[in-house]
């Protein structure tokens, strides 16, 4: 299987995207056209994937983390596992991906939900071929994924789930699967012993951004621009890196594989 899915889903950045929670202190700085210039690239990429289709859902206005369409649920063609957010500013993105997914049943399967106390976000989901491996915090109350919405998410899942304690903002802000049991992986900050079976390709600790990609099929890897050394590690495993700038977007602690939700044929 070259890749994990077929369809994938985007939502355009709204109006106020430059209110999203960021630790970044360059927060301040978001250049919203920008932002939304920089999407329409990003999904331009997507649309140049063999095979691959796109669907653009709206923006949601009064929400801006909603550009982040991994966060709010993990998609797959038979089921799909919505999310609960730990930051109640944005739970009404599972609501509203939730009411537009019943356009997409044929696609996306029965829609199940994370129930309190458990929160989960995909960007704490590493999907591969034969397992999830899910990021968690110890702390219940934890703002982003705790133990309970993953034990959620093992129960609706058809893959095993394997639970990952993470110390990065995302467990995917660390690394992201690419095919054939590979993974883009920044070693000194996530330790390749938490993802056994697999080889990696490594991002140095200078270009942790990098991390955050997306397998495209065909050898192509999107990857934010401006990190040549996980570009060149990259060609020198078999792929091709595919760049694209996402400055507007790492302000707002979002990357590359933020910014999509697959619809995963394994899950």
């Amino acid at each position: 299987m070259d890749r994990l899915y077929d369809t994938i889903l985007v939502r355009p950045p709204c109006d106020n995207y430059n209110l999203c929670v960021s630790t970044n202190p360059a927060r301040e700085t978001i250049d919203v056209t920008l932002a939304k210039r920089q999407h329409k690239d990003y999904t331009s990429i997507l649309r140049e994937s063999k095979g691959l289709e796109v669907i653009e859902l709206p923006p949601l206005q009064g929400l801006p983390d909603s550009v982040f369409a991994y966060d709010p649920a993990i998609l797959g063609v038979g089921t799909s596992i919505i999310g609960r957010f730990g930051e109640k500013s944005r739970r009404g993105e599972n609501e509203a991906l939730l009411n537009e997914l019943a356009n997409y049943t044929s696609k996306v399967g029965e829609a199940r939900r994370v129930k309190e106390p458990g929160t989960l976000e995909g960007g704490d989901i590493l999907v591969t071929e034969n397992r999830i491996f899910a990021g968690f915090r110890p702390d219940s109350e934890s703002a982003r994924t705790n133990i309970q919405g993953v034990n959620q998410l093992a129960k609706y899942a058809r893959l095993e789930v394997q639970p990952v304690r993470s110390h990065t903002f995302h467990l995917l802000c660390a690394c992201s699967f690419l095919r054939d049991r590979e993974i883009l992986l920044a070693p000194d900050v996530l330790s390749p012993t938490v993802l056994p079976g697999f080889k990696f390709v490594n991002v140095p600790r200078e270009e942790l951004y990098a991390s955050e990609a997306l397998y495209l099929g065909g050898e192509r890897v999107m990857i934010p621009s401006g990190y040549p050394r996980t570009a060149k590690n990259l060609r020198d495993a078999g792929y091709r890196p595919v760049e694209v700038d996402l400055s507007e977007f790492c302000k707002g602690d979002g990357g590359v594989s933020c910014l999509s939700a697959p619809v995963y044929k394994t899950l």
